[in-house]
């Protein structure tokens, strides 16, 4: 299954479940970004845009994942000075780079820019024992296309 939208396009590993959308607005001079959110576990409708009502849920093998789209004008920020999609490594997960720490989870969080965008990836394991959802993870992000606005 393909994930398309935003400018925004990533294929889907089998097992594996995504969502694309960008927030409504909530105030007159509210700025929403489009958000990719990939799981190897069923996604529930009502969640955060990093992963609040999921990451609660993650066991042992379990994989949350979020592209968060901040927009072409961050993208000459030094934070996003990394170019292209990062690939994952084992040795990038930690506790300490959670947004919320949950007793076992690891995760890591990479900004980088691409198509003149700049992105967020953050990552959450169920299991700092289990990396084994990381191999699909990376085949999925070396294909996802940005394309400038």
């Amino acid at each position: 299954m393909k994930l398309a939208g935003f400018g925004l396009a990533i294929d889907l590993e089998p097992g594996w479940e995504g969502r694309l959308f960008r927030r409504t607005l909530r105030h007159g001079d509210e700025v929403t970004h489009p958000v990719v959110h990939l799981a190897n576990i069923p996604l529930p409708e009502d969640r955060a845009d990093f992963g609040g009502g999921v990451v609660e849920h993650l066991r042992s093998g379990d994989c949350f994942a979020v592209l968060f789209d901040y927009g072409e004008q961050a993208a000459s920020r030094p934070l996003f000075a990394h170019r292209g999609v990062p690939e994952l490594r084992s040795s990038h997960f930690t506790s300490a780079r959670l947004q919320r720490t949950l007793p076992g989870q690891v995760g890591t969080q990479m900004f980088f820019q691409s198509g003149g965008r700049a992105m967020c990836l953050y990552v959450v394991l169920g299991s700092a024992r289990d990396k084994s959802p990381v191999a699909a993870l990376n085949t999925m992000l070396r294909q996802v296309q940005v394309a400038p606005w």
